[in-house]
């Protein structure tokens, strides 16, 4: 189990010494526009959207949504409602290149939503289309690009353990838990209020 404890060590790590990099004025105006959404609830609708293992993350993240409250949707669902200018689209890429994800945010913009970025790359297709873009540090599929260096600086190893994009989709899950649990205190909600919404119908 050599290389387990080495990778959740390093995973561990990088988490870690990425929260120093989050950007607290970012973070504001996601969780901002959530509680005017829960405000709103009844008229605005949320649909998480990402391609792969980070559309896994953004299932995560939408069903604790559902569990604060919210009508959330994720997208390649069967029963996703139509999507109109009260609504809010949050789109979960590390390369902020995914066509399928930018895409349907080029779609959702054109209708009038509100599009949140969870990111590596801000000046990426998806970050230029969004109205808020969260930065996730985090290697990406693009090797190449200047976050693996990065990566790799802030590890002080030269090749991550953690293939592929896995540093960004976990750093991404991380993040997210964290946004619903500010959301929680900032909405008044308890443990109990989320339980009395989690699934009683289960095999």
């Amino acid at each position: 189990m050599e290389y387990v404890v080495k990778t959740m060590h390093e995973i561990a790590t990088f988490i870690t010494k990425t929260i120093e990099l989050l950007k607290p004025n970012q973070v504001d105006k996601m969780i901002d526009t959530l509680v005017e959404v829960y405000a709103r609830r009844g008229e605005s609708k949320i649909l998480v959207m990402g391609a792969g293992r980070s559309g896994l993350v953004g299932r995560a993240f939408a069903m604790r949504l559902m569990h604060l409250g919210y009508d959330v949707h994720v997208l390649g669902d069967t029963i996703v409602p139509s999507i109109g200018k009260k609504d809010l689209v949050i789109a979960i890429s590390g390369s902020g290149r995914t066509q399928l994800i930018v895409t349907a945010a080029e779609a959702a913009k054109k209708v009038g939503a509100k599009i949140i970025a969870i990111t590596s790359y801000p000046d990426s297709p998806l970050g230029r289309l969004a109205d808020i873009v969260v930065e996730i540090p985090g290697r990406t599929k693009l090797r190449g690009l200047e976050l693996d260096y990065f990566a790799r600086q802030i590890l002080g190893i030269h090749e991550p353990l953690a293939p592929l994009g896995t540093l960004f989709e976990d750093t991404a899950l991380v993040f997210l838990d964290g946004v619903i649990v500010e959301l929680m205190h900032r909405l008044g909600k308890t443990e109990d209020d989320l339980r009395a919404r989690h699934a009683n119908i289960e095999v």
